[in-house]
């Protein structure tokens, strides 16, 4: 196993749809296994392959509840179903996330807070996740790197724009940035 570097905003793998897996190899599989290692490492509750520099659709996470009931597994090939969003503007304390391809920032953003997904695991065994609340964000979260979107682009005005000042201040938005957990410094 081995910790991965993780792609920031700007390469090009984090801003395209992914490719579905066709079949799950021992590659595939060392690739998972990698991407527990990295997420773990960093640490996230979630890592999907673009973040990785691959370009397919898997995604790890990995989170434990305030009861200490650990959540953790691999979604290949996922897709999702939300509620309807709920109106109003997002509560900066109880909606703000942060993402591993945009280190060391966090935004309120709101997201729908019940989701089903639906895939395969590791053995390619159907998996069915209803979840709501922090899992719920998890889910949209990491579902959406895999059709090429970044949480910092569904951000309100004022947050965009402050997402975007950051990411021109780091020289980030443009290909060839990556930070490795344990390795470099989160601000990469």
């Amino acid at each position: 196993m081995a910790v991965l570097p993780i792609r920031i905003m700007g390469d090009p793998v984090l801003h395209a749809p992914a490719s579905p897996i066709d079949q799950i190899t021992d590659e595939i599989r060392t690739l998972v296994a990698d991407m527990f290692e990295t997420m773990d490492a960093a640490p996230g509750v979630g890592l999907a392959g673009p973040q990785v520099g691959v370009p397919l659709r898997v995604y790890t996470y990995s989170y434990t509840d305030d009861d200490g009931a650990p959540w953790r597994g691999v979604i290949i090939n996922p897709e999702l179903w939300m509620r309807p969003l709920e109106p109003g503007e997002p509560d900066e304390d109880e909606e703000s996330e942060g993402c591993l391809s945009f280190p060391g920032e966090r935004f309120p953003l709101r997201r729908s807070e019940e989701v089903l997904v639906t895939g395969t695991d590791l053995e390619g065994e159907p998996v069915r996740i209803q979840v709501d609340g922090w899992r719920a964000r998890i889910m949209q979260h990491e579902f959406d790197h895999l059709d090429g979107i970044l949480y910092v682009d569904r951000l309100g005005d004022g947050d965009w724009k402050t997402a975007q000042k950051i990411a021109r201040k780091r020289g980030w938005g443009r290909p060839g940035h990556s930070w490795t957990p344990g390795v470099d410094d989160i601000d990469a």
